[in-house]
């Protein structure tokens, strides 16, 4: 089981506005937040679902190649949903929301490029 992951990211304030917009549409908020000057390296942000985050950001050389992020929810529409704020958000599309029946029949999916290319993800496994 993975209790958390994240990115690196170039531009920490443009990020954690992005992500905090993006991820909203999912339940997600930007719950934690420690300064280098905390950490001994570099600024952090953490996003999840109250209390815990799970998904953070750091200030540094971006991942290469991109990493890719899925995060699982429950309804199609917070897919539809996810997409939407991510694209209003700044983000690039790499996959509207819709069926990817090559993964499975009820696989539904949207993708997003951050704003250093990382592949986000929102996935529905569930049947509409």
């Amino acid at each position: 089981m993975i209790d958390h992951t994240g990115v690196s990211v170039s531009d920490f304030a443009e990020s954690k506005t992005f992500y905090s917009k993006a991820l909203a549409a999912i339940g997600y908020a930007l719950l934690l937040e420690f300064p280098a000057a905390v950490t001994g390296h570099t600024d952090v942000a953490g996003f999840g679902e109250p209390p815990k985050a799970d998904f953070w950001i750091s200030l540094g050389a971006p991942n290469q190649p991109p990493i890719h992020v899925a995060f699982r929810v429950s309804s199609r529409a917070q897919v539809d949903a996810f997409y939407k704020a991510a694209m209003a958000a700044g983000g690039r599309d790499n996959g509207a929301p819709g069926v990817r029946p090559h993964y499975h029949e009820h696989y539904y999916g949207a993708f997003v490029l951050d704003p250093d290319g990382h592949n986000i993800e929102v996935v529905c496994h569930q049947p509409e």
